[in-house]
C-alpha cells in the first residue's frame, strides 16, 4: 500500500493548499464552501489510508522534489502523526457541512469566500505541521495555519467586535511563541547542521549536553507551550474561543492545540529524547505541577462563567492539563493516555461546540440566561450538548472515561496514587459547570413559551455524528487504545525509527 499510494503523503497538504486560493476566485461562498468540503473530506480519505498503513509500526517516508533528507524536506509518517491527521482532517470533514448554514449566520456574505480561503489555508497548515519531519518547514507551516486563524477569529466581529482584540492579543501571543520556537530551531541548526529531525536527533547523540543544545530546547517548550495554550501562557485562549465565530471555535479547539501537543511530542521524544538531561526535569517539575493546577483552576474559572463559549474555552485549559499530565509520566501507558485523549478531547469538544453553534443560529446568543428552557425548544441539540457534557465529566460508556482511566492507570503504575486523586477530583468540577447548563435547559421555564426552535438538519446531522463517535469509541475503544499505545512506544524508543 505504502507503494501504490506513494504521492499520498504530499497530496494530503498540497490539496487544500492549492484549493485555498481558488476559493476567492470562485467568489460566491456556496461554490467555495463545496470546494472546501470536496478538498476536506478527499483528505480525510487520504488520512485514513496512511494510517492503515502505518498501523503495524510501518514508517512512510516522502521526499520533495526527490532531495533526499536529510538535505531534503522529508515527510514522514508513523502511528503518532498519522492519528494526529485522522483528528484534524476528520473534524475537517465534519465541519465543513455544518459550516454553510452557520457561516450564512455569522459571517457577511461578501467575507465568505476568503473565509473558506482562511480555512482550507489554516487547514493545510495543520496537517503539515503534522505530517513534516523538517523543523523549520514545521515552522512555516506553523505560521501558515497561525495567521489565517487570526484572520478567522477576527471576522467574528460581524456580531461582536470584541472578536478584533481577542484576534490581536492571539496574534501577539502567537507571535511570540512563533519566535521562540525560531530562535530554538536556529540554535539547534548552528549546533547540528541539520533540520531534519530524525537527522537533529542522531547528531545531538554526539555532540554532547552543550549549553546551546539547553536554551534551544527552552525556546522550544515555551514557544510550543504558548502555541498549546499551556497554563499559565493561555489567556489568548478564552477571548479567541468566544467571539470567533462558532465553526471557527468547533475547529480550533479540536484540532489547533492537538497539532500543538504534537509538536511538543515530538521534539521532546524524538528529536532531544528521554536522555537528555532537561527532558526528564521538566516532565517532573515542570509539566506535572503546571498539568495539575491547569486541571483545577480551568475548570473552577468555568464554574463561574455565564457565556457558555468561554466556560467551555476554560475547560480546554483544564483538558490541556490532562494532556500535558500524561506526558508527565513518561511512561507508555502515560503517553497513551494523552494520545487517545487528544482523539476524545476532539470528539467531546467538537460536539460541545457545534451544540452552542446551533444555539448562536437559533437565538443569537449563548449566555447561561438564554439557555432557560431550551431543553424543549432545542430537544436534539440539548441532548447533544447533555451527551458531551458527559463525556467531559468522564462519565463511563464516553470517551472521557476512556482517558481518564489511562491517566489514573499511568499514574498509578508510577505509584503516585495522589495524582489519581486528582484526577478523579478535577473530574467532579466539571459535574458543576455541565449541570449549571443541565439545570437551566431542562428545570427552567422559557421565555417567551416553549416554541421549537430546533437546528437544522445540515448542521444536527455533524453534530450527532461526533455525539455518536463520542459513544461508540467510549464503548469500544479498541482501535484508539491500539493505535495509541503503538505511537506511544514509538515515541518512547527515542527516534522515528
Amino acid at each position: 500500500m505504502i507503494f501504490q499510494f506513494a504521492q499520498l503523503p504530499v497530496l494530503e497538504v498540497v490539496l487544500p493548499l492549492i484549493a485555498a486560493p481558488l476559493c476567492v476566485l470562485l467568489r460566491r461562498g456556496n461554490w467555495a464552501w463545496l470546494l472546501a468540503m470536496a478538498v476536506c473530506w478527499a483528505s480525510f480519505i487520504i488520512a485514513i489510508i496512511l494510517l492503515t498503513s502505518v498501523d503495524e509500526g510501518q514508517i512512510i517516508s516522502y521526499a520533495l522534489g526527490g532531495w533526499a533528507p536529510p538535505l531534503g524536506i522529508e515527510y514522514r509518517i508513523d502511528a503518532v502523526n498519522g492519528l494526529v491527521l485522522l483528528i484534524i482532517s476528520g473534524i475537517g470533514a465534519l465541519v465543513l457541512p455544518y459550516a454553510r448554514t452557520s457561516v450564512a449566520e455569522e459571517i457577511p456574505e461578501q467575507h465568505r469566500s476568503l473565509f473558506y480561503t482562511c480555512f482550507l489555508l489554516c487547514f493545510s497548515g495543520l496537517l503539515g505541521v503534522t505530517i513534516t519531519g523538517d523543523a523549520f518547514n514545521l515552522f512555516v507551516f506553523l505560521e501558515i495555519s497561525s495567521l489565517s486563524t487570526y484572520i478567522m477569529v477576527a471576522m467574528g466581529a460581524a456580531r461582536d467586535r470584541r472578536a478584533l482584540s481577542a484576534s490581536y492579543t492571539y496574534l501577539i501571543m502567537g507571535t511570540v511563541g512563533a519566535t521562540f520556537f525560531v530562535i530554538g530551531v536556529g540554535l539547534i541548526y548552528a549546533v547540528t547542521g541539520s533540520l531534519n529531525m530524525v537527522d537533529i536527533a542522531q547528531r545531538l547523540e554526539t555532540v554532547g549536553d552543550l549549553r546551546t543544545v539547553r536554551v534551544a530546547y527552552g525556546f522550544l517548550v515555551v514557544g510550543i507551550g504558548l502555541k498549546l495554550a499551556m497554563f499559565p501562557m493561555h489567556l489568548w485562549l478564552p477571548n479567541a474561543y468566544t467571539y470567533a465565530p462558532s465553526v471557527v471555535t468547533a475547529f480550533l479547539a479540536s484540532t489547533a492545540t492537538k497539532v500543538a501537543v504534537y509538536a511538543l511530542l515530538r521534539f521532546m521524544f524524538t528529536v532531544f529524547g528521554l536522555s537528555f538531561s532537561l527532558t526528564i526535569e521538566t516532565l517532573t517539575f515542570l509539566f506535572l505541577p503546571l498539568a495539575l493546577i491547569a486541571m483545577f483552576a480551568g475548570s473552577t474559572v468555568a464554574i463561574f462563567q455565564v457565556n457558555m463559549k468561554r466556560m467551555l474555552a476554560y475547560s480546554s485549559v483544564a483538558q490541556i492539563g490532562y494532556m500535558l499530565l500524561g506526558v508527565s509520566f513518561a511512561n507508555v501507558t502515560g503517553l497513551t493516555a494523552t494520545l487517545i485523549h487528544l482523539f476524545n478531547h476532539a470528539l467531546m469538544k467538537g460536539a460541545l461546540f457545534m451544540a452552542l453553534g446551533c444555539v448562536m443560529l437559533r437565538l443569537g446568543d449563548v449566555s447561561i440566561k438564554s439557555m432557560r428552557g431550551l431543553g424543549k425548544r432545542m430537544p436534539w441539540t440539548m441532548a447533544a450538548f447533555v451527551a458531551g457534557g458527559l463525556s467531559l465529566i468522564g462519565v463511563p460508556l464516553t470517551v472521557g472515561f476512556i482517558s481518564k482511566w489511562y491517566l489514573i492507570e499511568a499514574a498509578l503504575e508510577r505509584g503516585w496514587w495522589p495524582v489519581a486523586i486528582l484526577v478523579v477530583a478535577s473530574s467532579l468540577l466539571a459535574v458543576i459547570y455541565v449541570w449549571r447548563v443541565v439545570e437551566v435547559a431542562y428545570f427552567r421555564e422559557p421565555e417567551g413559551g416553549p416554541r421549537r426552535c430546533e437546528a437544522p438538519l445540515s448542521m444536527l446531522v455533524p453534530l450527532w455524528t461526533l455525539v455518536a463517535a463520542n459513544l461508540y469509541f467510549g464503548i469500544d475503544a479498541e482501535f484508539t487504545a491500539s493505535v495509541a499505545q503503538l505511537a506511544a512506544s514509538e515515541l518512547l524508543a527515542g527516534v522515528m525509527p
